[in-house]
């Protein structure tokens, strides 16, 4: 059974593509009001509004946080960068810190008891649990100052985008587990939503990754193809068969990233 979303305030992050796109349409067909945030346009009919935002900018957070309705009931985090295209530093702060930061300063203020938060992070943020002592301390950082200061600390200062992907995700997938407990003394539900590889704008930029089309299908795609954004807006989930070698099982913050070898060689593989 759907659950409810019949006037529903519902707020929707990277809603201008993708799986963010098929979300806010499904949204809208529910009944709910949403508001779709992006840097991008979103072209999508029945919207409340679209505001305009820049995740990598703490100022634009605010600004968008100062137009939205002060009370929440559903909050859907799916703006994410592969780290393909984009910096070290663009890629984790527009994954992870922006995250923690709308969640830490606005969204625990602004959803109800009964509300809910989802995180879309990635299957490229399993082994999360094994790994985080390479992202862990971050989670004690209070504000966004204080978590750029630190992972510039601690991180390389020109790493490859795909290892702070994978970091981004990982650390995610270990803040939601936190906040699942924390925030549902509350009443309110943290779910972390992990896709496997997915026809979507990203799409290009994960094959290069992975070393072309055949490999990302053969990785993660269980049906032999890639997932639809509209299946990922209906239902995701994922299950560890043991079937192969799991490829995630790999630390993500190794200095031997931030070498020229390494960088070439990835580079190669593209």
């Amino acid at each position: 059974m759907l659950e409810d979303y019949q006037n529903k305030v519902c707020v929707v992050t990277g809603a201008a593509s993708g799986i963010g796109k098929a979300l806010c349409e499904k949204l809208v067909a529910l009944g709910a009001q949403v508001y779709a945030l992006d840097r991008n346009k979103a072209d999508i009919e029945g919207l409340s509004a679209f505001v305009e935002t820049d995740l990598s900018d703490k100022g634009s957070i605010d600004a968008a946080f100062g137009v939205l309705p002060q009370v929440i009931d559903r909050f859907f985090g799916v703006a994410g960068l592969s780290g393909a295209r984009t910096s070290y530093w663009l890629t984790f702060t527009v994954n992870f810190i922006a995250n923690k930061y709308m969640t830490d300063t606005y969204l625990e203020k602004r959803i109800p008891s009964g509300g809910s938060i989802a995180y879309v992070t990635s299957c490229g943020g399993l082994m999360w649990e094994k790994w985080r002592k390479e992202y862990v301390k971050v989670m004690d950082c209070k504000t966004w100052d204080e978590m750029v200061a630190f992972m510039k600390s601690v991180s390389p200062k020109d790493g490859v985008g795909v290892m702070a992907y994978t970091l981004s995700k990982r650390a995610m997938n270990y803040y939601t587990s936190l906040k699942a407990v924390e925030l549902g003394k509350h009443g309110i539900r943290v779910n972390a939503l992990l896709p496997g590889s997915t026809d979507t704008g990203m799409k290009k930029e994960f094959e290069k990754i992975a070393g072309g089309q055949d490999n990302l299908i053969k990785e993660n795609g269980g049906a032999g193809r890639l997932a639809t954004p509209q299946e990922m807006a209906d239902h995701n989930c994922e299950k560890t068969l043991g079937f192969c070698k799991n490829q995630l099982d790999v630390p993500a913050a190794l200095k031997l990233y931030n070498t020229k070898f390494f960088q070439n060689k990835l580079k190669t593989n593209q």
